[in-house]
């Protein structure tokens, strides 16, 4: 028998959420009754009952989100880490944490609830047979490149596309490349990997898959869980 490849998700969850307003951070905030990041939590889970789930935040969080799992008797299993100064760090303490080296993980933004689990199932698959799977959408308007003297230039929006996640490798290449020093050019994961000399490969995102970040997309949000 084939052994299975053990599958990890990290659900990163730093951000202070300034531009949500207010003094909760935007993982905090609920949305349909529960707080954002149960909602993406229960993604990865209902993907895969036996996935290995692991929650980066600050540690000065550790105790709210404790009182908010409590609060809603919320029993998805998952490990909590603490995050680092910056998304880099973050991410590189939540794979410090897995002492496997083997296997496969996502990394999902925790103020993303709405990815599909098609879009999680096709990331794992993926990322076994080529090393990552990065979730992308096309662009829907138009584009200009801006110089620093605010001249502007057409570009063609169908050679782009809109980075989302969750981000998908196999665990000891990404643990690998998150050795290197962080980057300014460091702006994801995917960046991180490819800047071993990997090739990244693409999958297709879904578009509700939205960061939250201003009140208008937790408008959005609740208008998506009402839709159901």
């Amino acid at each position: 028998m084939v052994k299975r490849n053990e599958k990890y998700a990290i659900i990163v969850a730093g951000g202070a959420g300034v531009r949500m307003g207010g003094e909760i951070p935007k993982q905090f905030l609920p949305i349909g009754g529960l707080p954002v990041l149960m909602h993406t939590l229960n993604k990865f889970k209902a993907h895969d009952a036996a996935i290995h789930l692991i929650l980066v935040l600050p540690e000065s969080q550790f105790k709210y989100w404790e009182d908010l799992c409590e609060k809603h008797a919320f029993n998805v299993s998952h490990r909590l880490v603490e995050g680092g100064s910056s998304r880099f760090n973050s991410v590189k303490n939540g794979l410090n944490s897995i002492a496997e080296e083997n296997g496969l993980v996502a990394i999902h933004d925790g103020v993303r609830p709405f990815v599909s689990e098609e879009v999680i199932q096709e990331s794992f698959a993926e990322a076994d047979l080529y090393g990552s799977a990065i979730a992308v959408v096309p662009l829907k308007d138009s584009i200009r490149k801006v110089d620093t003297n605010g001249i502007s230039q057409f570009k063609n929006r169908d050679a782009f596309r809109l980075v989302q996640t969750p981000q998908t490798f196999q665990l000891k290449k990404i643990k690998a490349a998150f050795l290197s020093d962080e980057e300014p050019f460091f702006t994801d994961d995917a960046t991180v990997y490819e800047n071993m000399g990997w090739e990244v490969h693409l999958i297709a995102g879904n578009q509700e898959n939205i960061k939250l970040t201003t009140p208008e997309d937790l408008d959005y949000a609740n208008y998506l869980l009402n839709r159901k």
